[in-house]
């Protein structure tokens, strides 16, 4: 898949202050911050394309390259790492996301998880701030995926959510120095994946964790930095 490079707006151009052109920075964010860096699957890219990111975040540039608070303390990541942990996590199998039942550990803002039920999977997501979780379930209404898309719940991430498990996939969007035994066995033992910025407070390296049976195969994919993961099988507030 290619996408076209857009020109862009000129600093300083004369003439009047133009409203945003929402679209056309999506088109620019895939192309540039996405598969110009190896973002290669192409549900995702689709995925990233169709979900108006603008509708979860607030300032100035919803599709720049970086991070943005989204209250309580927490942040969205940039696009980049949002779709390489996505395309880390793709469930195995023929059908991929469509259908796959997936956990995703904070939910902020939302976006991550609209971009799953985008790609066709069934969301729980946790949040352990209340107030975060009520505006990432307006957002998310407000975009179109509703609750038979995705489920936000309030809770310790830690523990996972076992009534809806086992899961294909889980995407943790905080660090700690491990994974949180719980979600290992919430993890589907057949192929289920995770995905998980593991380290300390400062420094984290992305990992992916492969469950097959009882046995996990864990690979580190690169550095980051994200917010800590707070609760029982986690940091300390």
């Amino acid at each position: 898949m290619r996408w076209p490079r857009l020109p862009r707006r000129r600093e300083g151009a004369a003439g009047p202050e133009q409203p945003p052109d929402h679209e056309r920075d999506r088109q620019r964010m895939v192309w540039e911050q996405l598969q110009a860096r190896g973002v290669r699957d192409p549900e995702v890219l689709e995925a990233f394309q169709s979900v108006p990111r603008h509708a979860f975040v607030q300032g100035d540039e919803p599709y720049g390259d970086h991070a943005m608070p989204v209250g309580s303390g927490q942040t969205i990541s940039q696009p980049y790492v949002v779709a390489r942990m996505t395309q880390a996590a793709r469930p195995a199998g023929p059908d991929g996301w469509h259908g796959a039942n997936v956990l995703e550990v904070g939910t902020g803002s939302g976006y991550q998880a609209a971009i799953l039920a985008e790609l066709g999977a069934r969301v729980t997501s946790i949040e352990r701030h209340p107030e975060l979780a009520a505006e990432a379930r307006r957002a998310l209404a407000a975009a179109g995926y509703d609750e038979d898309r995705v489920r936000v719940v309030v809770g310790d991430g830690t523990e996972g959510w076992p009534d809806a498990g086992p899961y294909r996939s889980i995407l943790v969007t905080a660090g700690g120095p491990s994974v949180p035994k719980p979600l290992l066995e919430q993890l589907d033992p057949d192929g289920g994946r995770l995905i998980m910025p593991v380290g300390d407070r400062q420094h984290q390296y992305l990992t992916l964790v492969v469950r097959h049976g009882t046995d996990l195969q864990s690979t580190e994919l690169e550095p980051v930095v994200f917010v800590p993961l707070i609760g029982r099988f986690g940091l300390e507030g």
